[in-house]
């Protein structure tokens, strides 16, 4: 296995400046040595070298929200479809196994991918095996909080939270329950719990009011009446005592969950995404949220500084997944890589929401190579001809 060196490459980082840098990678993937370039090249070593052109690099991405059960549920893509090959290097199923068919998850999907995999739990048994044809919550048979606690105690390196849909196309009737028992469960695991809002009952008030510091509410900026942020003065309120209290707003953006105008608003009045997810499945991956970096660029498009975006798709994940804390650097030398090697274009065209409106979009995120460890893949954006 060669070295690989990484010539002329601007870090984003907090504490860095986008001074350009060479990256020298041993043969077994972890950082060797990192410079001002030009890096002369390790003294009888083969070395691969990749000239990078000024090119920024980050931490490697993390998707917080994507739906990855490929086979198993009737909305899941594989991960080699929006990892890697996007410039993600982790990624994060958010519900789509549940007790019933976890083990199946581990062994035919974290098991096999070039990326590093991770879940959420769905507090339902079946989780999303046949998707809103089926809902996973039913009625209280569809849950059973033993086997639950039992997948999640069983697989601690896989499971960093529990998922629950709280929006009425799911749960019908039965309101707040599920919820809350979702919580219980995520308190006893010590664990964040994941919840998924659209469409109300329940009221985005009632959920907001059962969480703790640290749990992640996906689809914050939907434009589902009802059931959004900013649907009238008290919800307003509500929102901003819940990210006073540490609860962390993703973006969730999906087929049906994010909006341009409610994303917008909520900026202007200083209501910031804690981190940038897709929601990546079979019905948003050919529109309207195509990757990661697509979503990256909207969130520019609308606010966001490149330096708040990066942060939200690299440590802010982390953290929310209760991974080991990453260094200061993250270029710091003895580490394995995990790095995602990304340009930002002058871009003349629109993108779409989930509702169909169309924003111009100045500048686009795309990402060129995903490194992990010794692995490294050439990245590109998921366009509308792939």
């Amino acid at each position: 296995m060669k070295k690989r060196l990484l010539r002329n490459v601007r870090p984003v980082s907090a504490g860095r400046d986008d001074a350009a840098v060479d990256i020298l990678i041993d043969s077994l993937g972890v950082i060797e040595a990192v410079s001002p370039t030009p890096m002369r090249e390790a003294a009888g070593g083969d070395v691969e070298v990749v000239d990078l052109r000024g090119a920024y690099v980050s931490r490697g991405w993390v998707d917080l929200h994507t739906h990855i059960y490929y086979g198993a549920t009737d909305i899941s893509i594989r991960p080699s479809q929006c990892g890697m090959v996007r410039g993600v290097t982790t990624l994060v199923d958010a519900g789509s196994s549940g007790e019933a068919n976890f083990e199946g998850f581990r062994e035919y999907i974290a098991g096999g991918a070039a990326e590093s995999i991770y879940a959420f739990l769905n507090i339902g048994s079946i989780g999303l095996t046949a998707c809103n044809r089926v809902s996973e919550l039913r009625g209280i048979e569809d849950i059973d909080v033993d086997r639950v606690l039992a997948t999640a105690e069983s697989h601690p390196d896989l499971i960093r939270g529990i998922k629950v849909r709280a929006s009425h196309v799911i749960l019908g009737g039965w309101g707040m329950t599920p919820v809350r028992v979702a919580k219980k469960v995520a308190r006893i695991l010590r664990r964040p719990l994941m919840v998924h809002i659209g469409e109300s009952p329940p009221t985005l008030d009632e959920v907001l009011a059962s969480l703790d510091p640290g749990d992640i509410v996906t689809h914050c900026f939907n434009g589902k009446r009802g059931g959004n942020i900013l649907d009238d003065e008290t919800i307003l309120g509500s929102v901003r005592k819940a990210l006073s209290n540490g609860i962390l707003f993703d973006i969730g953006h999906g087929g049906a969950s994010f909006s341009f105008d409610v994303g917008k608003r909520a900026f202007d009045l200083g209501i910031l995404p804690f981190s940038i997810s897709t929601d990546l499945h079979q019905h948003s991956i050919h529109g309207p949220v195509f990757d990661l970096p697509t979503t990256m660029s909207k969130m520019m498009a609308i606010g966001l500084s490149l330096q708040q975006v990066i942060e939200c798709v690299t440590d802010h994940p982390a953290t929310a997944l209760g991974l080991k804390e990453p260094p200061g650097d993250f270029l710091e030398t003895g580490q394995g890589a995990d790095l995602t090697v990304f340009e930002v274009e002058e871009f003349d065209g629109d993108a779409v929401d989930s509702q169909g409106a169309r924003l111009k979009i100045p500048r686009m995120i795309s990402p060129r190579l995903a490194v992990r460890g010794s692995l490294a893949v050439k990245a590109s954006r998921n366009s509308p001809a792939d």
